[in-house]
């Protein structure tokens, strides 16, 4: 009776306040949850975290020596994937990005190369950035994976002590050039090789991540693996 109610007053407030699907945009029935189903069956994930030689890692290989890197999802132009990560960042929707990281901590926690690190740490924003959108979607992806591997997620680590310019029209050396040396790491004591899982929402060419690993791997006794939300 209680659930009959609780549909009941579900559909009433979706007349006045519908909830849209994040990928599509279509409104989400009574038993959907942040995407519709439709999206969920149709979503390109990439299943990397199941084997070590994936495109994710292969691009990342010989810039920095990771572990294990993987992605959740592909993104194409004009695509679910797309349309999803410019509601989580630019349409102030980022409890999507901690839906899809606690989907994917899920699955992470089933892989042996996965389970014995230690904290997960989000890729941060400037300050000032940061200030502008309210929230840093990374955050909220690495908050999700680390509920579900139930791990600590540090936020206290790695910051950001340079404001860069948009990477957008960026070619590749650009792109490695715009974000050198933008990253400290704030004074604490870790236990030697511990393992981090470094997280962030997109991967393009990489040049992100690898400037914000290559300055813990200068900090501190460390093996890190690296995930992202999507891959370009």
């Amino acid at each position: 009776m209680k659930s009959e109610l609780n549909k009941l007053f579900g559909d009433f407030l979706s007349i006045f306040f519908p909830r849209e699907c994040g990928c599509c945009g279509c409104v989400l029935k009574y038993q959907e949850k942040f995407i519709c189903i439709a999206c969920d069956f149709h979503l390109p994930y990439t299943n990397y975290h199941e084997y070590s030689d994936n495109d994710t890692a292969r691009q990342l290989w010989g810039k920095a020596p990771l572990e294990e890197a993987c992605s959740f999802l592909f993104m194409q132009k004009d695509s679910r994937v797309e349309r999803l990560i410019y509601q989580i960042k630019y349409n102030n929707q980022p409890f999507l990005a901690e839906y899809f990281g606690y989907q994917y901590g899920l699955k992470l926690i089933e892989v042996k190369a996965y389970r014995d690190i230690d904290f997960v740490i989000p890729v941060p924003l400037h300050r000032s950035k940061l200030r502008k959108r309210g929230y840093n979607q990374s955050t909220y992806f690495g908050r999700g994976i680390a509920r579900a591997m139930e791990i600590p997620l540090r936020e206290d680590i790695l910051v950001r002590k340079k404001a860069t310019i948009s990477q957008t029209g960026k070619g590749r050396l650009e792109r490695y050039e715009n974000v050198s040396d933008i990253f400290d790491c704030q004074t604490t004591v870790l236990m030697d090789n511990v393992h981090i899982l470094l997280v962030d929402d997109v991967l393009t060419t990489g040049a992100t991540v690898i400037s914000a690993a290559l300055m813990l791997f200068e900090s501190f006794d460390c093996r890190i693996s690296v995930a992202t939300l999507a891959r370009a």
